[in-house]
C-alpha cells in the first residue's frame, strides 16, 4: 500500500486473510491526522515505530463510555472503586488470580507517578532501587530525579532475570543498612519476556531474604501473547510486602487518559494508605471511566487486539528474515514491543550526550541503529542505549501498527543497511 492510499476504517486490508482486528481499521492517511507524540515528534514522511502508542480506533465501550460523560457533563472529580472493582474482576477472569482486594488499592495519575509514590513509602533520598536491565527508560529518569540510586541487574543471555545477578545486586543495594527496593518489568519492557510462576516466586524469596520492597509495573499484562500465561506478581507465595501497578493504558490505547491502579500485598496495605492524599487527585475523571469500561466491557475488543498482534509478531519474524539477515529478533511472550540486536551489524554507536536517568525525554535520544534507521530510512525506533546496560546497538520497534505499515516500514530499514553494505537483500 502507498502512502497515500486510503480505505474505509471498516475494511480489511487486501492481503491480510481479511483480518477484523484493530490493527487494520485505520490507513496511514487517517493516523497521520492525530496530534499526539507518535504522530507529531517526527516529519510526515517518517514511519513512526517507538513510542508505546498503538495505532487503534478506540474500543467501542471505551468510545461509548466518554462519549456518555460528555453528553451529561459528567466532567467533575473521580470518585468511588468501580475502577479497581473492574480490574478485579479482569484478575479474576484473566489470570484467575482472585487475590485482588479493593480495600487495598489506591487510584493513582498513572503507573510512573504510582510508582514514584510508591517507593517514596519504601525508601529514601539515597537509599537504591534495582532493576533489571535493559530496561524501560523512565526508570531511570524518575528514580534519578527522585534521589534513589539505580542499581542494575542486568538480564541473562536469554534476556530473562537473572537471579544471580539479581541477588548480587539486592546486596550492594542494601549495603550499610540502606532501604532498598526492585522496581520490577512485569511482562519486560523492552524484551517482552512474561515472567514464569516459578520465576516470580524465586525473586519474590530473594527479595525477602534481602529485605528488598518489589514493587511491580504490570501495565502490559493484559498483553500477554498466545503461547505464555501471566502470572501477577502479588499472586504468589512470598509477594505479601509487595506493590503492583496497572492500568488500560497500554492494551486499549489510553496513555492520553490518565488514571492507573496501584495494589498493595495484604502486609503492605498499611505503607499504601500513608500516600498522601494529594496523588488520588490527580487521576482524571474522563481517564477512571475510560479505564474502568476498557477492563469490564472491553474484553471482546481486547481479543481481537490480541490476535492481531500475534500475527503481526509472526510477520515482523519473517520481515526480518527477508530483509535485516544479521539483526536478532526473539519474539516477545507479551507487549507490542519487540527488542531487535543490531549490533551484529558493527553500525557505529555514535552515544549523544547524556544517557539513561537524564529525563523523561530520553525516549528520543537517538544513536547508532536508531540514528541510521531514521536517518537514511524515515523510520522512527527507540534507541537501545537509553534502556540502560545492555541496551546499546539495540532499537525497540512497535509493532501495533497495520501490516501495510510493517511491512512498508521494514522494507525501508532494508534498503538503508543494503546501502551500508549489511544486507544484500532489499
Amino acid at each position: 500500500m502507498s502512502e497515500a492510499t486510503h480505505h474505509s476504517p471498516s475494511e480489511p486490508e487486501a492481503g491480510d486473510g481479511g483480518r477484523t482486528d484493530p490493527l487494520v481499521r485505520l490507513s496511514l492517511e487517517q493516523l497521520r491526522q492525530r496530534t499526539s507524540m507518535k504522530w507529531r515528534t517526527h516529519p510526515a514522511d517518517v514511519l513512526p515505530l517507538w513510542v508505546a502508542e498503538m495505532d487503534v480506533p478506540l474500543a467501542p465501550a471505551v468510545a461509548d463510555a466518554l462519549h456518555r460523560a460528555v453528553d451529561l457533563g459528567d466532567t467533575g472529580y473521580p470518585y468511588g472503586t468501580a475502577y479497581a472493582e473492574a480490574l478485579a474482576g479482569f484478575a479474576a477472569e484473566r489470570w484467575k488470580w482472585d487475590g485482588l482486594r479493593v480495600e487495598n488499592t489506591a487510584i493513582v495519575p498513572d503507573v510512573m507517578l504510582g510508582i514514584v509514590e510508591i517507593l517514596r513509602l519504601v525508601t529514601g533520598p539515597g537509599d537504591a532501587v534495582v532493576v533489571c536491565s535493559p530496561v524501560y527508560p523512565p526508570f531511570y529518569a524518575f528514580l534519578a530525579h527522585d534521589g534513589r540510586e539505580v542499581v542494575e541487574a542486568r538480564l541473562g543471555p536469554d534476556l530473562r532475570v537473572d537471579l544471580a545477578a539479581l541477588e548480587e545486586a539486592f546486596t550492594r543495594a542494601r549495603r550499610h543498612g540502606r532501604r532498598a527496593a526492585f522496581l520490577m518489568s512485569n511482562p519486560h519492557n523492552p524484551t517482552g519476556v512474561v515472567h514464569t510462576r516459578a520465576e516470580l516466586e524465586a525473586i519474590a524469596a530473594l527479595a525477602r531474604r534481602h529485605g528488598v520492597r518489589v514493587v511491580s509495573d504490570e501495565i502490559h499484562a493484559p498483553l500477554v501473547l498466545p503461547g505464555a500465561v501471566f502470572t501477577p506478581f502479588l499472586g504468589v507465595p512470598g509477594s505479601e510486602d509487595g506493590f503492583a501497578l496497572t492500568s488500560a493504558s497500554k492494551a486499549w490505547n489510553l496513555a492520553g487518559l490518565k488514571a492507573a491502579v496501584a495494589i498493595a500485598g495484604t502486609e503492605a496495605a498499611d505503607d499504601l494508605r500513608r500516600m498522601p492524599e494529594e496523588v488520588g487527585h490527580g487521576p482524571s475523571h474522563l481517564g477512571v471511566l475510560a479505564h474502568t469500561a476498557a477492563f469490564r466491557d472491553g474484553t471482546d475488543w481486547l481479543d481481537e487486539l490480541l490476535l492481531g498482534l500475534d500475527a503481526n509478531r509472526s510477520l515482523l519474524g519473517r520481515l526480518i528474515d527477508e530483509h535485516l539477515p544479521g539483526v536478532g529478533y526473539a519474539p516477545p511472550q507479551g507487549t507490542y514491543l519487540a527488542w531487535l540486536d543490531c549490533t551484529g551489524l558493527a553500525l557505529h554507536e555514535d552515544r549523544p550526550a547524556g544517557g539513561p536517568g537524564d529525563g523523561p525525554g530520553v525516549v528520543t535520544d537517538l544513536a547508532g541503529p536508531a540514528r541510521m534507521f531514521l536517518d537514511e530510512a524515515r523510520v522512527a525506533l527507540s534507541s537501545g542505549h537509553v534502556f540502560g546496560t545492555g541496551g546499546a546497538g539495540c532499537v525497540r520497534l512497535n509493532f501495533a501498527t497495520s501490516p501495510a505499515i510493517l511491512r512498508q516500514a521494514l522494507a525501508r530499514m532494508g534498503r538503508a543497511l543494503a546501502g551500508h553494505g549489511r544486507a544484500p537483500r532489499a
